[in-house]
């Protein structure tokens, strides 16, 4: 079983900015945080999000990771690495919870 990106349907890399999410949407989130980029939409905000488009509307698209609860916060603005320090915990325990949600759907 493969989790997919919550953002755009790609395969998950890993815990990026408070969920689970692919390296694409992870680079796109922090190059729009860390770069204080504002984007605008050409339609009317409503923008289909998948792997084929994702690229097409950064500003649903970036809509899109706040709505599913990726963090401004946790984009490190000091361009340092390592920013477990702060959510490492919430990480686990987020993790856990997932894992024992899904014990129990296949129990």
């Amino acid at each position: 079983f493969e989790e997919l990106c919550p953002v755009c349907g790609d395969k998950v890399s890993g815990y990026h900015y408070g969920l689970l999410t692919c390296e694409s949407c992870k680079g796109f989130f922090k190059r729009t945080v860390q770069n204080k980029k504002v984007y605008s939409c050409v339609d009317n905000r409503s923008c289909q999000i998948d792997k084929s488009q994702r690229k097409r509307c950064p500003y649903c698209r970036f809509q899109k990771c706040l709505s599913v609860g990726m963090k401004l916060e946790a984009v490190r603005s000091d361009r340092m690495r390592g920013g477990r320090n702060k959510f490492g915990p919430m990480y686990k325990r987020d993790r856990a919870l997932k894992q024992q949600a899904v014990r129990q759907a296949q129990a």
